[in-house]
């Protein structure tokens, strides 16, 4: 799945950087008696500059002797901010955003001795050879389906769906009754469902299915090959619109948004649309389920607002404190959680109903069931170029490709891609 968020780590950055690490961090240094960090961010119509400047006003309160410096990388975005800078010799001393890769993590500190590091959301997770290199504020969900509840109503589904058959007989209720089950489109969207509908059950049985499926270990279409089944017989009974691969994102999110479908597979950013939305359908959600006798479903997440400190910083101690404050001061928490809409446990902001469905879901959710989705992140990743893939044979699938098809393609790809 591709998050709408810059969440992707650089690859690039292997060529571009590491062989650069003793360079000098040109953008940190003393100011007037003070420290200055450089914190290198995303900047989008939100989260702008002047926002930034005001979340870490209270931390130069604090410690009056550190200047926080706002890095602002442009049209170019912090992924391919950070190569140049590094090559420039000008690396910043945070970066948000970014979350670790084995190949980034050469170029970060180690921030292991930091329980605020090793304690926050998604840490596990994210660790590299059993090293925490990145401390986040939350999460955002993947593995959700947002529902009309009125279409619901009308079908005379009285509860959402706890295992996948359940939800297959939905979607031939919603049918009889007169509505488009499943609202998807083209472009990157086009795995997305068959995602929403695979991962709960293949992870919650293969915890390791990520590493497994890198080193050969198991098979596409042994693992996922259900789901692709399942998904091919959603598609061949009408349940799934037959006009999703001319369909962008965009209109396939105002189709959902104005009551024109029943099921919507999307993550958990979806909330700020519906609330944006002048007359918005009556949605709520529910958290993706796996096939019946999985007993713990996967949830697919990503981190919010990553921050990972540069061993090119000649200011760690300063860094740390910043990011320190970032991650577990809560006013700084609930400011950068509501600003982009992300969620996590035991923090709640001003949101609408659904926005509180779906931090339940989080709530609720134990830490062992959160995976990644797409390509993956920190150790658990699959070869380069699997988002694309299976995207393609997704797209194949709604075409009329025979499931078999499918797998057989994705099982073959794997063979030729195995790092």
């Amino acid at each position: 799945m591709i998050s709408r968020r810059t969440m992707i780590a650089v690859g690039a950055l292997a060529a571009a950087g590491l062989a650069l690490s003793g360079c000098a961090a040109g953008n940190s240094g003393q100011s007037d008696g003070k420290t200055t960090v450089s914190l290198l961010v995303n900047v989008t119509p939100n989260l702008t500059e002047d926002w930034w400047n005001d979340l870490v006003k209270p931390f130069e309160k604090a410690n009056p002797d550190i200047d926080v410096k706002i890095q602002n990388p442009g049209a170019e975005g912090v992924a391919a901010a950070v190569p140049r800078l590094l090559a420039a010799g000008e690396a910043p001393d945070v970066v948000e955003s970014l979350p670790p890769s084995t190949e980034l993590a050469p170029e970060l500190v180690d921030l292991s001795t930091y329980d605020w590091a090793k304690n926050g959301p998604l840490a596990e997770q994210y660790t590299i050879d059993g090293k925490y290199y990145m401390a986040g504020i939350g999460m955002q969900l993947q593995s959700l389906w947002f529902y009309n509840k009125d279409a619901f109503a009308a079908a005379g589904i009285a509860e959402t769906p706890t295992t996948v058959e359940e939800l297959s007989d939905d979607l031939a209720k919603l049918k009889k009754a007169g509505w488009t089950g499943v609202q998807t489109g083209g472009d990157w969207m086009s795995s997305y469902a068959l995602q929403t509908v695979g991962l709960p059950t293949v992870v919650g049985q293969h915890p390791d299915w990520y590493q497994k499926m890198s080193d050969g270990k198991l098979t596409f279409s042994k693992t996922y090959g259900d789901a692709v089944d399942e998904y091919a017989d959603w598609i061949g009974k009408g349940y799934v619109n037959d006009d999703a691969l001319g369909i962008k994102y965009a209109d396939a999110e105002q189709n959902f948004l104005a009551g024109k479908s029943a099921l919507y597979p999307m993550g958990s950013w979806f909330v700020a649309s519906e609330a944006a939305a002048t007359t918005p359908a009556n949605i709520g959600v529910f958290r993706a389920p796996a096939f019946d006798g999985v007993k713990q479903p996967a949830m697919g997440a990503n981190i919010a607002s990553p921050y990972v400190i540069m061993k090119d910083s000649k200011h760690t101690e300063a860094a740390a404190k910043l990011v320190e404050y970032l991650v577990t001061d809560k006013t700084a928490i609930l400011d950068q959680l509501k600003v982009d809409g992300n969620y996590r446990a035991g923090y709640e902001y001003d949101m609408g109903d659904l926005g509180k469905e779906l931090l339940q879901i989080v709530t609720d959710t134990p830490d062992a069931a959160y995976t990644p989705t797409g390509q993956g992140y920190g150790e658990r990743t699959l070869p380069s170029g699997y988002s694309t893939e299976i995207n393609a044979q997704t797209q194949a699938l709604l075409g009329g490709t025979a499931p078999s098809d499918v797998n057989t393609a994705m099982d073959d790809w794997f063979s030729a891609n195995l790092k």
